[in-house]
């Protein structure tokens, strides 16, 4: 069953199995202690971190590790605030960070600090000018994440260091989901990461604070690991991290450019295969394993469990989960398309014939999804629902305004009531959409680009929608 959802998790690189074995057995010592077992594990404690500052590129002794890359973001925001108070208590993020990076800054803002998030545009990537912009006297700390982890778009991290740099703001980089593929670019000054996600073991992070940056660390002083992250250290699974952070990155050179000509293929193919697609993120500054798309009329969670049936494992960002009702917040923020959405992360290794068995499967699964949500046929892409609305657009017969009521409705159930109704208007005449989901603010507007119809935008009650009917509707997918 073809596991494509590296983005989340990666499975066990074989160097980091290898490793973990061979450590359980020398580093189960304290390292602190000066008998024969204590250096021993000192030492494979020693040369996992001189690794690893080498995959990172910075020195050994600016690095730690921790329990996980959540507590090295959250040790690094709240060190660099802490310790730079004076300064100010400002703490900028992208509109697209991760949620851990988002959780921390509403801790700081609750705590009494201010929080100013740079949006992005389309792509999912912050403009530089903008994030500069956001750079205020008083700012102690700057965000920014290295790569997106759900739609895969690069950030223009070295642009942005340097400016924060002319700033006199540090600059803190999320790299969990870059790390594996070579080090970060530009003169950042602190830097979190996780082992799990480039196939290294679970409960591994790493914080790498650059010698000059004032870090003040939170909690009761500890004397492990730099007084920065507290407690015993797991050095077999350290020992693992780093020898699988080594091996993955020497094997990116040969690896990146073979998964991007596959998702290449993906992001190409998809739109072709499945009417009304909008493929997201950057089409030439991401990661080379991740491709993200949303469908319309598909119900995100019964995508997914289809997909499962189907043999493949991919994920979702978007709002009709089980675990969210809301939409996500990097879908949000880009303004796409949020129902429907599939993430597909391809770990190393994944074949050709891996990604052709998902192409055939896939508007197999979304129909059987659509089919389910009871969606008419008229409403999907395509000439005949081009036609046959052409054909209704001629009747003068039908009236010039309809509603639907679509409260207390999850997605895509909104978007689904008003493909039905459209045709029951002339062109020119509008529909109005009562809707209080979340993501009817993402969805509509979406349906209307993709559709061709005219968006005229929501009341100040948030849920009133209206949309005019336009003369060219075509069933074409987005890329």
């Amino acid at each position: 069953m073809p596991y494509f959802d590296a983005a989340s998790s990666q499975p066990l690189h074989p160097v980091a199995r290898q490793a973990l074995t061979a450590a359980l057995d020398e580093g189960w010592a304290d390292p602190a202690r000066l008998h024969r077992e204590g250096r021993r594990a000192r030492i494979l404690l020693d040369a996992a971190r001189e690794a690893a500052a080498e995959a990172v590129g910075c020195r050994p002794d600016e690095l730690v590790f921790t329990p996980s890359g959540t507590q090295a973001l959250h040790t690094g925001i709240a060190g660099a605030t802490a310790a730079r108070h004076r300064v100010g208590r400002g703490l900028v993020v992208s509109a697209v960070e991760h949620s851990a990076v988002l959780h921390a800054a509403a801790a700081h803002e609750r705590d009494g600090g201010t929080v100013s998030e740079v949006p992005v545009e389309r792509s999912g990537a912050v403009a530089p000018r903008r994030y500069a912009a956001s750079l205020a006297n008083g700012t102690a700390l700057a965000c920014l994440q290295s790569a997106n982890h759900e739609v895969g778009t690069v950030q223009p991290v070295a642009e942005v260091a340097g400016t924060c740099r002319e700033a006199a703001v540090p600059l803190l980089v999320d790299a969990a989901q870059s790390l594996g593929w070579g080090p970060v670019d530009g003169p950042w000054s602190l830097l979190a990461a996780s082992a799990h996600k480039w196939g290294g073991p679970g409960g591994v992070g790493m914080l790498v604070v650059r010698k000059g940056v004032r870090f003040d660390p939170p909690g009761p002083a500890d004397a492990r690991e730099a007084g920065r992250s507290p407690g015993f250290e797991n050095i077999p699974a350290i020992v693992a991290a780093a020898a699988s952070l080594r091996a993955v990155q020497e094997e990116a050179a040969a690896e990146a450019p073979r998964l991007r000509r596959l998702v290449d293929r993906i992001r190409t193919r998809v739109p072709e295969l499945v009417p009304d697609v909008e493929v997201v993120g950057d089409p030439v500054r991401r990661l080379p394993h991740l491709v993200t798309f949303s469908c319309l009329y598909v119900d995100g969670e019964a995508l997914l469990h289809a997909l499962d049936r189907a043999g493949f494992s991919v994920s979702s960002g978007s709002s009709c989960t089980s675990s969210t009702l809301t939409p996500s917040h990097v879908l949000r923020a880009m303004g796409v398309l949020s129902e429907g959405n599939v993430r597909v992360s391809l770990p190393p290794g994944t074949t050709e014939e891996e990604v052709d068995g998902f192409l055939r499967a896939l508007p197999e699964a979304v129909t059987a999804v659509r089919d389910a949500a009871g969606v008419p046929a008229a409403s999907r892409g395509g000439a005949s629902a081009a036609v046959e609305e052409a054909g209704a657009a001629e009747d003068g017969g039908k009236e010039a305004a309809v509603t639907v009521d679509a409260l207390g409705r999850l997605c895509p159930v909104p978007v689904i009531e008003l493909a039905k109704v459209i045709g029951d208007v002339p062109v020119g005449g509008v529909v109005t959409v009562l809707a209080d989901d979340d993501a009817a603010r993402l969805d509509i507007p979406a349906w209307c680009g993709m559709r061709g119809h005219e968006y005229l935008g929501v009341d100040a009650d948030g849920t009133t929608y209206r949309v005019r009917r336009s003369a060219e509707q075509g069933g074409r997918g987005m890329s």
